[in-house]
């Protein structure tokens, strides 16, 4: 339940833009010392809560799933415009690896390390790896699509069409582990088809719905370049929404719906590009926003000793292992797979997967949810300050 009381809408609606206005303002001041603008909104969020001097009490944990929901949704979606069908064609088998077989491989290490150092039953375990185990196309396109100039071009790639896919994964074993943890007596193998079936049908309308859109307007050509706008936002979450309404995968959907778009040479699509590019950002500072205001930062402080050891069992243990294993086939250099490996960002999404449980009251809810916060911050402090600096490293840059 949302807790603003007293407040009038034009005071939420100043507060809003005044933390929007003071993000931008710390975000251009932050790039040059490489503090990426995504983890300023973070932090901007947490000192804005009830913890913080901000003071404002937020603990709907529904909202912040809605909008980290729709934000996801659209951030994806402007991934897939942006997403050229000639580049990631090459690493097309390594991408679906990565976002597959990479994901699984992460849950389970991260699952044995709960296990053992936590405490936590199997089942629990994974329900932390599983959402700690996609990268986050918000952090990917806003740090690692930057450098696409001077990175190798299949590289980037790569990382982002990994980062733009790996997310149903991420999604079906969350709620699948949420599944069996809140129904104990429901079998691990019912999940088999029900993630054959969240792949098919998110596959089949993310195409259908892209196809169809790109015939239907290339025909009628709206007279109003806006409408196209307007029309691209409304098929991005009629998308997903549809999807997901047919127990398909809505964030695949959205990914296929936003590549078939982006390559179907749609009228005005520099324009629909640029424009999905900017709500884009906006939806990244939004998710980050609400997402620091549902977080209490003295409960960190309660997990640093844990906390820092799941971040290291995720970094320099389970991220690399689920990439040399996926990528085992693959003709990489061994300084690539460790470039890809170190660049697996982590963002919103772990942080609005961490909601599904607090939402059904699993047991161990709310360590896991601060725990993935704890992660998310550091990942993207630590791994996205030096992934320059590691890019150079490795002999991987153009500079």
């Amino acid at each position: 339940m949302v807790r603003i009381e007293g407040i009038s809408i034009e005071h939420v609606l100043l507060i809003g833009s005044a933390l929007l206005l003071l993000g931008v303002l710390a975000a251009r001041a932050s790039s040059r010392v490489s503090i990426p603008p995504l983890l300023l909104f973070l932090v901007l969020g947490m000192l804005a809560g009830s913890d913080g001097p901000g003071g404002i009490f937020f603990n709907d944990v529904w909202l912040s799933q809605l909008v980290g929901t729709i934000g996801l949704a659209l951030i994806i979606f402007s991934g897939g415009l942006d997403t050229n069908w000639t580049q990631i064609r090459p690493v097309l088998w390594r991408g679906l690896s990565l976002s597959t077989l990479g994901v699984l491989l992460s849950a389970g290490v991260v699952a044995g390390f709960a296990v053992l150092a936590l405490g936590f039953t199997w089942t629990q375990g994974m329900l932390l790896g599983a959402i700690v185990s996609a990268t986050d196309a918000a952090a990917v396109f806003s740090i690692v699509g930057k450098g696409a100039t001077r990175l190798k071009q299949q590289t980037v790639s790569l990382l982002e069409m990994e980062s733009g896919a790996n997310d149903p994964m991420a999604v079906f074993l969350t709620l699948g582990m949420v599944e069996l943890l809140a129904e104990p007596h429901t079998s691990p193998l019912s999940l088999i088809p029900q993630f054959l079936l969240q792949m098919a049908v998110g596959g089949a309308v993310g195409y259908g719905v892209g196809r169809l859109f790109v015939l239907v307007v290339n025909r009628w050509k709206p007279q109003a370049s806006g409408l196209y706008l307007v029309l691209t936002t409304a098929v991005a979450i009629f998308t997903y929404s549809s999807a997901a309404s047919l127990h398909g995968s809505g964030f695949l959907a959205v990914y296929i719906a936003g590549l078939v778009i982006g390559n179907g040479r749609v009228a005005e699509l520099d324009n629909v590009e640029r424009f999905h590019d900017g709500l884009a950002t906006l939806m990244e500072c939004a998710m980050f926003l609400t997402l620091g205001l549902l977080v209490y930062p003295s409960h960190l402080v309660s997990i640093i000793g844990i906390g820092l050891l799941t971040t290291l069992a995720l970094t320099f243990v389970a991220r690399p292992v689920s990439v040399f294993l996926s990528l085992l086939l693959a003709r990489m250099p061994a300084r690539e797979k460790l470039f890809v490996s170190w660049a697996g960002l982590r963002g919103a999404v772990p942080i609005i997967l961490a909601t599904f449980p607090l939402l059904e009251r699993i047991p161990q809810a709310e360590l896991i949810f601060d725990l993935v916060f704890f992660t998310v911050l550091v990942s993207v402090l630590l791994q996205g300050t030096t992934i320059p600096w590691v890019g150079r490293w490795l002999r991987l840059t153009s500079s």
